[in-house]
């Protein structure tokens, strides 16, 4: 009787481009290269034909994807529906920004986009003290009443930026549990860059929340597809995450692409 072929290592590296999804296969020490056309609609489908026989090979698979999906939601501003949830009377945070303007001495304000509409942003009647005391916690019946609203928005996820949630998260995470149950994506700033500056700290969180749907499709087709393969995303610092941990922090893959490249 044959005895069974051992399972051998293989390491797939991926890059969805424009016109080709290259490959870059290591296998028994040996390197392989492969291209496919890209399928722009859904990148999903090239990069599946291009490992099928790899995947039907019985062999333990890890693949390392470098891709342009949140980079090119950014750039074309086709992210998700999202809100903000952040302290009461900073509503109007991402909308005020910094200093930084294309003119500084300019007597008119310049035309902003944020990623979050004014609309979508809400206050929610809470304080952290710098310290991390936390002097007023957020009622949860407000929150409830909250999440029903964003639901009903057609919100696809939430940015929650506290003031002082670097101190102490503590707010965040009782607002964050209340959005939870309600089935929402969220974003939250204590979890995503726990650093102080607040515009700083709600705008990493609003990107990422914008990025969230996005890559939550999309990924989530990648893993079905690869079936049980390892996939790791590359990062815009060059180093890899979990597939699983793009999808809750997506800015993290924001020059993915360019990186894997």
């Amino acid at each position: 009787m044959t005895p069974p072929r051992a399972r051998r290592q293989v390491r797939v590296g991926i890059d969805t481009g424009g016109t080709f999804t290259d490959f870059l296969i290591a296998r028994d020490g040996r390197l392989a290269v492969k291209k496919i056309l890209s399928t722009p609609r859904n990148p999903t489908l090239a990069i599946l034909e291009g490992v099928a026989d790899l995947l039907d090979s019985g062999d333990r698979i890890e693949i390392v994807h470098g891709t342009t999906v949140a980079t090119n939601a950014l750039l074309e501003r086709k992210g998700g529906r999202i809100a903000l949830l952040t302290t009461r009377g900073f509503e109007d945070l991402l909308l005020i920004g910094r200093q930084v303007r294309k003119r500084l001495y300019g007597l008119c304000g310049e035309e902003r986009r944020p990623l979050c509409p004014r609309s979508l942003c809400f206050g929610v009647d809470e304080r952290t003290a710098a310290t991390g005391a936390v002097e007023r916690r957020p009622g949860r019946p407000d929150l409830e009443r909250l999440a029903v609203r964003l639901r009903k928005a057609g919100v696809e996820a939430v940015a929650v930026s506290f003031l002082h949630s670097y101190a102490n998260p503590a707010n965040e995470e009782t607002a964050a549990a209340v959005l939870e149950r309600g089935g929402l994506r969220l974003s939250v700033s204590s979890r995503l860059m726990p650093e102080h500056r607040e515009y700083e700290r709600t705008a990493a969180a609003a990107v990422n929340a914008y990025l969230m749907p996005v890559l939550d499709d999309y990924l989530s087709s990648l893993e079905t597809g690869t079936r049980g393969a390892a996939l790791r995303i590359m990062q815009s610092n060059e180093g890899t995450i979990a597939a699983g941990r793009a999808r809750r922090e997506p800015i993290r893959t924001a020059l993915s692409g360019p990186a894997g490249g």
